[in-house]
């Protein structure tokens, strides 16, 4: 018997038996106040969340933004919300998005523990707009929130396709541990969170 063959002979006879997954049942955060723990986790990620009763408010409040005010290139997928400039369903190539100033998205759930937003990429004329905007506003039901990671993937099942959590602005500390925000996608990120 070569080494080879000893070597995963021992391994063989090494093996863990198997077993059942634990399950995810009680894990988890317990929190009371959902959308003031969500806020507080959106601002320690580098973002600013405004909480709106109403969609016409979430206009409202989206427009006094500096962001907003000052963009040239503005996309809205949330009708009623923004002031559009451009529609990114009309542009076949996503690289004619590179000058898109500010980008209004919907966000299909939140989740308390970390601020973070499931965006579901089948509301996405392209996938690029997550990352390609100078800045990012999305907007978010209040009844979407979850207390953690486990119930939000709950929710969210097995169904396949593209999506993505977003927790604020893009930002690195690669590059000699020093923070870098927009560094890889939107320099900011305000999510106006309905009701």
């Amino acid at each position: 018997m070569g080494a080879r063959e000893a070597i995963l002979a021992a391994v063989r006879r090494a093996a863990v038996p198997p077993r059942d997954h634990p399950g995810v049942a009680g894990l988890g955060v317990q929190i009371q106040d959902l959308a003031a723990a969500f806020a507080a986790m959106v601002q320690k990620a580098g973002g600013a969340c405004l909480r709106v009763p109403d969609l016409a408010a979430a206009d409202r409040a989206l427009r006094e933004l500096p962001v907003h005010r000052h963009a040239r290139r503005v996309a809205t997928l949330v009708p009623g919300v923004g002031q559009g400039t451009c529609d990114p369903a009309g542009i076949a190539d996503p690289h004619d998005l590179a000058d898109l100033d500010l980008c209004v998205l919907g966000g299909d759930l939140g989740v308390a523990e970390n601020g973070a937003v499931w965006i579901d990429g089948r509301h996405l004329p392209h996938r690029a707009l997550v990352v390609i905007a100078e800045h990012l506003a999305i907007v978010l039901d209040a009844q979407t929130l979850v207390p953690d990671l486990h119930q939000a993937c709950a929710r969210l099942g097995a169904g396949g396709g593209f999506g993505v959590f977003l927790a604020g602005p893009s930002k690195t500390a690669d590059i000699e541990q020093s923070l870098v925000i927009g560094a890889h996608g939107a320099r900011s990120c305000t999510v106006l969170l309905v009701g």
